[in-house]
């Protein structure tokens, strides 16, 4: 009850996540009575990182550098425009489209919407969008960057669970595209609703042009998912050749990257990946505190009192990780909650830790774009200068196939290991 209430404290006050997960595991051992913990705590921080898939965090962060610095996302929305041709709402798929190609690639919700929301938000708005929505459906595809691979999330929680990172990146193929999908559907039908304007007509020279220059820019993503779909490389290795494959294509295909500007992208790569190894040495921590304090056995009486059977426990999963993804960013919300609940899942519910990874990623991601915080919306604000307030009104419809998609996940595992070997 101490560490909690420390916890929250420490955290209201404004200290970043990482640390108050640090502090409030002092305050326990503080609290215990028993100083000799202190001496395993630089174990805990240093077990934490001492992980080989972990790599790949700051290699995927890398791949997202090149691409922006190689002109290779302008390219991809382009591909995205020749394929949706003329039809009603088609800048609206574009967005999505566009989104799902480079989520392929970035694998970060808030930099895919900070990226995406200057190319797309003014390009609909000249086409007679309002600047509301199109910020809006931007931030929503954002939301496909932590779930089709590369994932930064998919990474930390399988380090969080001890599962294969490649078996968790195949894991959420199947529900990025099922997610595209319900957004392609909604559009549809609000386009119908609001009389969306029609995408520029093409003709078929101009598309054959576009596709034949955007096409060596998905070598990108054909190289990280083939390998590893193919047994090829795990998640590790194939972010190393994917990093390879992008400056490769951004020097001589595209021929707007430089090699003198790498040392600076992998210097805010190399940023980047501490702030989020940091939160991930703090999770080990935070986690041994919750073990030694008996918090998941105390937690799963609990649930198992109100959950009898593993669907209903998914259920109301969704709705405890809706809750806490509105006011806790991603990484964090996973660090404060798997090791809690994954335990309860395996060991009450015999739930899969890989279908139980890919329903806890899609829930805090789509806390990014609910209220009160709503951190995908904030960033398309700063960007555009549209109301984070107004774009989740005008976005509700998106927020509701996100919701279905959650429901389905939870009753059919198959849809999110389908494709696991």
């Amino acid at each position: 009850m101490i560490t909690s209430a420390a916890f929250m404290i420490i955290m209201l006050v404004g200290v970043p996540i990482g640390l108050c997960l640090c502090l409030a595991g002092i305050v326990y051992i503080m609290a215990s009575g028993n100083p000799l913990l202190f001496q395993s705590y630089p174990l805990q921080l240093f077990g934490g990182v001492d992980s080989y898939g972990l790599i790949a965090i700051p290699l995927f962060i890398l791949i997202g550098e090149i691409m922006n610095g190689g002109g290779i996302t302008r390219r991809i929305v382009d591909l995205a425009m020749a394929f949706v041709g003329s039809v009603r709402g088609g800048l609206a798929y574009v967005n999505i489209l566009a989104n799902m190609f480079v989520s392929s690639i970035l694998g970060s919700a808030t930099a895919q919407v900070a990226i995406m929301s200057q190319i797309m938000v003014p390009e609909m708005e000249k086409q007679g969008y309002d600047k509301t929505f199109a910020a809006g459906l931007t931030a929503y595809g954002g939301m496909l960057g932590p779930i089709i691979p590369p994932s930064v999330m998919f990474v930390v929680y399988s380090v969080l669970a001890q599962v294969s990172v490649s078996d968790m990146l195949i894991a959420g193929i199947l529900p990025g595209i099922l997610l595209t999908g319900l957004f392609f559907i909604t559009i549809a039908a609000m386009g119908f609703v609001y009389n969306y304007p029609r995408a520029e007509k093409r003709t078929l020279r101009q598309r054959a042009a576009t596709v034949l220059s955007a096409l060596p820019t998905l070598a990108i993503p054909v190289v990280i998912v083939g390998s590893i779909l193919g047994g090829l490389a795990n998640a590790t290795e194939a972010a190393a050749v994917g990093a390879v494959a992008a400056a490769l294509v951004g020097r001589y295909w595209t021929q707007e990257f430089s090699f003198s500007r790498l040392p600076e992208m992998m210097l805010r790569a190399g940023v980047y990946s501490a702030i989020v190894l940091f939160l991930v040495a703090a999770a080990a921590v935070f986690s041994w505190v919750l073990i030694y304090g008996k918090v998941p056995q105390e937690t799963a009486a609990w649930i198992q009192g109100v959950a009898k059977d593993p669907i209903s426990f998914m259920l109301l999963v969704n709705v405890i990780l809706l809750v806490i993804g509105t006011v806790i960013d991603g990484i964090p919300g996973l660090i404060m909650t798997v090791p809690i609940l994954l335990p309860i899942a395996t060991e009450v519910y015999g739930i899969d830790p890989r279908h139980f990874g890919v329903v806890v990623v899609i829930n805090l991601v789509l806390g990014l774009l609910s209220p009160p915080v709503g951190l995908c919306f904030f960033v398309a604000a700063a960007v555009t200068g549209a109301k984070p307030g107004k774009m989740f009104l005008v976005t509700m419809p998106f927020f509701g196939v996100s919701c279905i998609l959650l429901v389905l996940l939870s009753l059919y595992p198959f849809l999110s290991l389908a494709l696991i070997k």
